[in-house]
């Protein structure tokens, strides 16, 4: 598994537990606000925070994109 993978899966797993969301829920919201290409792009950034930063920056870019609709 690439690093980058490894990340997403955590990143994934950290905002599921902290909104206490089903798999399929954050799923879906990470798809429908691009959430996997966004940790993508900033991966180097994002992997040397620590996991209430990581969850925190997820919420602002999801509540970001959503005002943006």
């Amino acid at each position: 598994m690439s690093k980058t993978l490894a990340f997403k899966v955590f990143c994934f797993e950290a905002y599921r537990a902290e909104k206490n969301l089903s798999g399929i829920e954050t799923m879906k919201l990470f798809k429908k606000y691009g959430v996997l290409d966004y940790i993508t792009a900033c991966f180097d950034v994002l992997h040397s925070t620590g996991r209430n930063y990581i969850v925190e920056d997820i919420d602002i870019f999801i509540n970001a994109r959503k005002n943006n609709s």
